[in-house]
């Protein structure tokens, strides 16, 4: 698709709805690079689904039912930042809004959530978000805000002329979901959050213990949080842009799940995933679904069939 400028869009004034458009343009690259194969919690997920599912095609959709689909599409934002996004047609659209270093392709395609939707005969759109994957990496942490990342998925929707979309997210991703959805509540139909909870990981690290990690691969034995090195290891190691994961660490810092009311919410959390401890008693709080996955860690809790189950009874 060709790309189009958006800043902040206007979210309450969303575009007239029409069939999508195939992505003729600017492709920006195949997945896997910067933030690509990805690191810690949020990557793993994607590391072992890629042992334990098979790849599926790449995905999107229009508000009611796309005609056409494409792939390789992106859309500018006002700050130049473009941001990478793929979909294939089908009916009532599901955005998929992927974590932390990792992509649209490691964490939605490689476990089948893609070929499980469009087998419902679901539209799917799968971007990847600024820092990672194709999309542009800036390096200012304000670059990061939970603001300006659901400003993104606003521009996608925008580029797709959607007026609203269902919406299934992970982890980081799911932090980035409730800001679009508090920053355009009326281009949300419903929410599944997975594997976040009240706590935000990156509000308890040390930022000067990220950048001595991110610059050079070490951290104070006894002294830092070694889940920083668990995180952000693998994705170094796989050649990610260390300054733009800095940055977002810094952005999304501290970021919440406030939902706007009226919006229907499932959470979904690992039974053996310590990192979205509270969810169950956040979701009971709100009076939302709630769905434990026995046995399930933040590493594999992506590829359960329940989880896809659930999410597409949830948002049927």
């Amino acid at each position: 698709m060709t790309a189009v400028a958006a800043g902040i869009p206007n979210a309450g004034a969303p575009p007239a709805s029409r069939a999508a458009r195939a992505g003729a343009g600017a492709a920006a690259g195949e997945g896997g690079t910067a933030a690509g194969a990805g690191a810690g919690a949020d990557i793993a997920a994607g590391t072992v689904a890629a042992r334990d599912a098979a790849a599926a095609t790449p995905a999107a959709a229009t508000p009611a039912a796309a005609t056409t689909g494409g792939s390789g599409s992106v859309v500018r934002r006002l700050d130049g930042v473009r941001i990478a996004y793929d979909f294939v047609a089908g009916e009532r659209p599901i955005l998929l809004v992927h974590g932390f270093a990792t992509t649209a392709s490691v964490t939605w395609h490689t476990p089948g959530w893609v070929r499980a939707l469009t087998a419902a005969g679901r539209g799917v759109i799968t971007p990847d978000l600024r820092g990672h994957g194709r999309s542009d990496k800036p390096h200012r942490g304000e670059d990061y805000a939970p603001r300006q990342l659901a400003a993104d998925l606003v521009a996608v929707l925008d580029d797709l002329e959607l007026q609203q979309a269902d919406v299934i997210a992970y982890s980081m991703g799911s932090r980035v979901a409730a800001a679009l959805a508090r920053l355009a509540p009326d281009r949300v139909g419903a929410l599944v959050l997975g594997g976040a909870g009240p706590l935000e990981l990156f509000e308890t690290w040390d930022l000067d213990a990220v950048n001595r990690f991110a610059t050079h691969g070490e951290l104070r034995p006894g002294a830092e949080d070694p889940t920083i090195a668990a995180v952000l290891g693998a994705a170094i190691a796989a050649g990610a842009d260390r300054q733009a994961l800095i940055a977002c660490v810094q952005g999304v810092a501290g970021a919440t799940l406030d939902v706007p009311e009226g919006i229907r919410q499932l959470f979904v959390a690992g039974g053996a995933d310590a990192i979205p401890v509270g969810a169950a008693e956040l979701a009971a709080a709100r009076g939302a679904d709630y769905l434990e996955l026995p046995g399930r860690t933040h590493i594999n809790a992506l590829t359960a069939r329940e989880f896809k189950h659930a999410a597409l009874t949830f948002l049927a």
